[in-house]
């Protein structure tokens, strides 16, 4: 059972971005995704402050938001890399399955990953996901590494935007013709 401690999850920059980056979007009428709680159960609350201090996570979470950009159904997740390796057991085998079905309904997947020690976000398409994913299946290398990423699918910010993704998804979505 995995547990979770308030004191070591308090506030990702990453996702402030794209909380933000949402935010801009909604007010815009240019899409309308959100957050999706992980549901945990407590498990100790501070009685003085009625603070959560320790929980445990209910069950596995899909992904961090979806919701719809014009009319597609979008889902994605965010991830965090502190050097040019990614390792790929930061995804997990039910975020993968549920992005691939979500991508054969129609809809659109992908990650965010925030290069950390770069200072840069990186669209990463399904696609491109999944050769990674099953190249480690059959044996490959168990991570990909900065440099085998599509360097048209680098984030740049715009216009106030601080994670603007929706060009890369229509990028993504063009290359699928």
């Amino acid at each position: 059972m995995a547990t979770w401690n308030s004191r070591g999850l308090r506030g990702s920059t990453l996702e402030e971005f794209i909380n933000l980056t949402n935010e801009k979007y909604a007010e815009h009428g240019l899409a309308l995704i959100q957050k999706v709680p992980t549901p945990i159960t407590p498990v100790k609350i501070d009685k003085g402050s009625r603070h959560i201090t320790l929980a445990y996570f209910e069950q596995k979470s899909t992904v961090d938001y979806i919701g719809a950009v014009q009319g597609i159904p979008v889902c994605f997740d965010a991830k965090e890399c502190h050097t040019d390796t990614f390792p790929l057991q930061n995804i997990h085998p039910h975020q993968v399955r549920f992005m691939e079905q979500f991508e054969g309904q129609g809809g659109v997947s992908f990650l965010l990953v925030f290069y950390s020690h770069r200072n840069e976000f990186y669209y990463l398409r399904c696609r491109k996901m999944l050769e990674f994913w099953n190249r480690a299946k059959e044996g490959g290398r168990k991570s990909f590494r900065y440099e085998e990423l599509e360097p048209e699918f680098f984030i740049s910010s715009k216009g106030g935007i601080l994670v603007p993704y929706l060009d890369l998804m229509q990028r993504d979505l063009d290359q699928r013709g």
